[in-house]
């Protein structure tokens, strides 16, 4: 509670002398003597003419300066990372199958142990949309960057015991999103998934006529940053058996790893040749930027 006190009287206020306000000001000196005007040619108008040329090169060396930064630096297209990131996108449309898709890949310690390995190719699907390319729940992980193109070959290994299918999706977004989509991949470990894996390419009258989705026993997933583009391999037996419960390349090619695709080698056979498409497809986008800086 607050306890009120009469306000007190007013004072009186007297107004103040004006010297109260102000103190006093000591006189100002004279004022110097202005120089004489000598006038000029021209009116002077010779020197304003050189100023205004001077302001005038040196704005444009500005405005040229700052073109020529705006050229170097995405006039041909963005940054190099960014203009390799581009030409990711439309490498499919140029570039020959054979140099996406090699006729035969060699790995010189691929294999189990280190061993070698060499595969063939044995069929090239016509380039297509994503439909019915991947499980339904693997389908809708990757929807978020769109689908552009689905490139895909399928590959026997020597002996023509493993068959192994190999896809080059061209994503529909930007760098950025395909950075999101490699870190939920990461976080949520989406690739090593079981209800999520990518489906074979099976050629007929090839080695791997018989190879459909009950006969997968093992692949990889790659997500790209630098271009728009996921790179995956799924590979199973040749002969059509099922029954091999799949896993993922990761797991079968640990040192130790006991379970049937790793002890027959297919998970290095997925890991291997998703490898060494992804690296092909990173050397001919590198290959066609430095031919389009020419």
């Amino acid at each position: 509670m607050s306890t009120e006190t009469d306000p007190a009287p007013a004072l009186p206020v007297r107004p103040l002398p004006a010297s109260s306000y102000f103190a006093p000001q000591p006189p100002r000196p004279p004022r110097p003597a202005q120089p004489p005007h000598v006038p000029q040619p021209d009116g002077g108008r010779g020197a304003r003419t050189l100023t205004a040329a001077v302001c005038l090169v040196l704005g444009l060396g500005l405005i040229g300066g700052a073109a020529a930064g705006s050229w170097l630096a995405d006039g041909t297209g963005g940054t190099a990372a960014e203009r390799a990131f581009a030409r990711g996108g439309t490498l499919w449309r140029t570039v020959p199958v054979d140099e996406l898709f090699p006729p035969v890949l060699r790995g010189d310690a691929a294999g189990p142990g280190g061993a070698a390995r060499v595969w063939t190719r044995i069929g090239v699907a016509p380039d297509s949309g994503c439909e019915e390319a991947f499980d339904p729940l693997l389908q809708k992980a990757l929807a978020p960057a769109g689908c552009t193109r689905l490139l895909r070959a399928t590959y026997t290994d020597a002996t023509s015991t493993a068959v192994t299918t190999v896809g080059l999706l061209v994503t529909a977004t930007d760098g950025r999103g395909m950075r999101d989509l490699r870190r939920r991949f990461t976080d949520e470990r989406l690739d090593e998934r079981t209800d999520l894996m990518p489906r074979p390419y099976a050629p007929r009258g090839t080695a791997a006529e018989r190879f459909g989705t009950e006969q997968r026993a093992s692949w990889a997933l790659s997500i790209l940053t630098d271009a728009p583009a996921v790179v995956y391999a799924v590979t199973g037996f040749a002969d059509g058996r099922t029954g091999t419960p799949p896993q993922p390349a990761a797991l079968a090619t640990r040192t130790g790893a006991t379970t049937a695709p790793a002890q027959a080698g297919l998970g290095h056979e997925a890991s291997a040749l998703a490898g060494r498409v992804e690296s092909g497809f990173r050397q001919a986008v590198r290959r066609t930027v430095q031919e389009d800086a020419r």
